[in-house]
């Protein structure tokens, strides 16, 4: 029984159940790169090569028509990943304002009061 409320206080932790939601987000962002990448930078890659398509593409009959594609794909990710953490990681960095200091109670100012005349004697 101990295993099962392990595995529960472990799953529900906020800290899987974000990890959850970031993957299914992230699966969604690279579907929507893929299909900027396939629909629209590729065909005009492809004019440029030999063949006028990029899937067509395979020098030696090496695919690498697809592995462009691939390569854009990771780094269009991964430069709009670098740029939204660069963002948060300069949201977190801003100071937080200064603390003020609560007032010293009576007690401390009268103790004070009571130092400074002795310091002076």
């Amino acid at each position: 029984m101990s295993v099962i409320k392990d595995f529960k206080a472990f799953a529900f932790k906020g800290n899987v159940i974000d990890l959850a939601v970031a993957v299914v987000i992230g699966a969604a962002f690279t579907k929507i790169v893929s299909a900027i990448v396939d629909g629209i930078i590729m065909p005009l890659l492809g004019k440029a090569l030999p063949g006028g398509s990029y899937e067509a593409w395979a020098p030696g009959g090496v695919r690498l028509g697809l592995v462009i594609a691939a390569a854009i794909d990771f780094l269009a990710i991964a430069a709009v990943l670098f740029v939204i953490v660069s963002m948060i990681n300069r949201a977190m960095k801003k100071p937080l304002p200064p603390e003020e200091k609560p007032a010293p109670s009576a007690e401390v100012v009268l103790l004070t009061e009571i130092r400074d005349q002795l310091a002076r004697r």
